[in-house]
Order: structure tokens, then C-alpha cells, then sequence
């Protein structure tokens, strides 16, 4: 078989779905033809730990929403249902692309990628890891979402625009170190323009920078804050959300977990790491 034709049927192709009714409808999504590589998601932490079921949420929701087909979650630390396993129990077939795995995490993580590539680098079957979900408009769109489920932003959907009710000002607040921060201040800024109110960016590692972050928004008007973690859920740092809010008296929503967009993603980061595996 040709690279061409390979490709050919390899790819996904899009679909247009009948619009669903409620907060999170979509227009298009992917369809996986018969024998496509697994989607894998790579979950951080062990199994059976605080928040992993979101991986098995968002699976659910790529497979009915956007790709037609299975997709399977794995772990990066622990025995059970660990990355390295799962690859291991993917068919092998010669020269034949297995599987892509897709890191679930909110942006670039040094620790996390690592994991991922050193696993795909060890697979006994072909795979490739796709880029993570974020950034990207959709992990802004998720932020302004869980704002509004907890009552710290309101859409104003008749007239099109967003009205802040219970916080003028948000910290987007991320796991890891400068470097992260850098990096969430992308969403932060899509957050912004959703809000038309000011966000700053801080890291839910370091308490001096949820500070700095809350003291920038006072500086600029904001009279009253809240937090949005930058984060899906199994993240280990989800238990210092509470506790960065605290520091700095503000509320907080819940984290991202299971919301549609990120399985949108999860289906486009897919695609792009299929797209370009299939093109070298």
C-alpha cells in the first residue's frame, strides 16, 4: 500500500452532526475509519486516585461525540492500567501505526511529556504522542464555563456578550513553574476577552505568585477576585486550589474535569499528531 492510500484511510474524516440543544452544542466531528491507531489518553497520576475518572468521561465523550470509536485511558504512574501496559496490549502489526497518545493536561508539562514519550520510545508497537490539549480558545471557553457554574461569571446569551457578576477580576491559576505561567497566559488573555474583565496569570505551586497575581488585579480596579484552575482534575495539584483562593480571599470554580471541549480537543490533538505521523 501506498503512503498515499495509507493516508487516505487512515485519516478521519469530518462529519456534520445534527446540533444538540443545551450550553455545549458542536457542528462537526471525526469519524474514524476501521483499523484507525487507538487514542489513548494519558492521565497523570495512578489509578483509583482523586479525579482519574475524568479520563474515563472524556473517553466517553470522544468516542460518542467526535470519533465513532473506542478510547482508552492510561495512567503514568502505578501498575494498573499504566501507559507502558496498555501500549504493550495494543496488536502489533508491522510497520502499521498502533496508536496515538494524547497527554491530558491543560498545556505543556516538562514532567508529564516526559513520561509520555519515554513510553511511547519503549512501546514493542509503533505510537506517537500528540501535542497536549492546551493552549487553545476551547480551554478558555471551559475556564469561562466553570466560572459561570459556580456564580463567579454570568453569559449573557440573548444580547451576545458577558457580564461579570460575582468577581471583576480572575487569576488563572496553573500547575507548575515561570515557565507555565508564561505559557497560561494565552488562555488568560482568551479568558479576558470573554470576560471583558482583567486576568492575570500565577502558579498554583508558588503562593507569592497567587499574591502578586490577586495585588495586579486590585492595582487594576478589580474589587473582588476569583480563582480559575487552570487544570483538569487528576492533577496533584488540584488540592491547592482551596488553599491559593484562600491566601488571597477569594472564591474558586472547580476545575475543568469532564467538559466537552477538552474532548474536542482530545479528537483534534488526535488528528493533528495522525495528520503529521502519516505525512513523514
Amino acid at each position: 500500500m501506498s503512503p498515499e492510500s495509507q493516508a487516505s484511510e487512515a485519516l478521519p474524516s469530518r462529519r456534520r452532526r445534527t446540533p444538540r440543544g443545551g450550553r455545549h452544542r458542536g457542528d462537526e466531528s471525526f469519524l474514524l475509519p476501521h483499523g484507525s491507531p487507538t487514542l489513548i489518553l494519558a492521565v497523570p497520576g495512578p489509578a483509583r486516585h482523586a479525579g482519574t475518572e475524568i479520563g474515563g468521561e472524556l473517553a466517553r465523550l470522544v468516542e460518542i461525540e467526535h470519533t465513532g470509536q473506542p478510547a482508552y485511558i492510561a495512567h503514568l504512574e502505578g501498575d494498573e492500567a499504566n501507559l507502558h501496559a496498555v501500549l504493550a496490549g495494543l496488536p502489533r502489526e508491522e510497520d502499521r501505526l498502533a496508536a496515538v497518545v494524547v497527554p491530558l493536561s491543560t498545556g505543556p508539562d516538562p514532567a508529564l511529556d516526559a513520561a509520555v514519550h519515554a513510553a511511547v520510545a519503549g512501546a514493542p508497537v509503533r505510537a506517537v504522542a500528540a501535542e497536549p490539549l492546551g493552549p487553545h480558545p476551547l480551554i478558555a471557553e471551559a475556564l469561562h464555563d466553570r466560572l459561570a457554574d459556580a456564580g463567579l461569571a454570568r453569559a449573557d446569551r440573548i444580547r451576545l456578550m458577558t457580564m461579570v457578576t460575582a468577581a471583576s477580576g480572575v487569576i488563572v491559576a496553573t500547575p507548575g513553574d515561570a515557565t507555565a505561567v508564561r505559557q497560561a497566559e494565552v488562555t488568560g488573555v482568551l479568558l479576558a476577552s470573554r470576560l471583558a474583565a482583567p486576568v492575570f496569570t500565577a502558579s498554583l505551586n508558588d503562593e507569592a505568585s497567587v499574591k502578586a497575581a490577586a495585588e495586579q488585579l486590585r492595582a487594576a480596579g478589580a474589587t473582588s477576585i476569583a480563582v480559575a484552575p487552570h487544570l483538569i482534575g487528576p492533577e496533584p495539584e488540584g488540592a491547592l486550589v482551596s488553599s491559593a483562593a484562600a491566601t488571597v480571599g477569594s472564591a474558586h470554580s472547580a476545575p475543568l474535569g469532564a467538559h466537552p471541549a477538552l474532548a474536542r480537543l482530545a479528537a483534534l490533538r488526535y488528528v493533528e499528531a495522525l495528520s503529521l505521523a502519516l505525512s513523514e
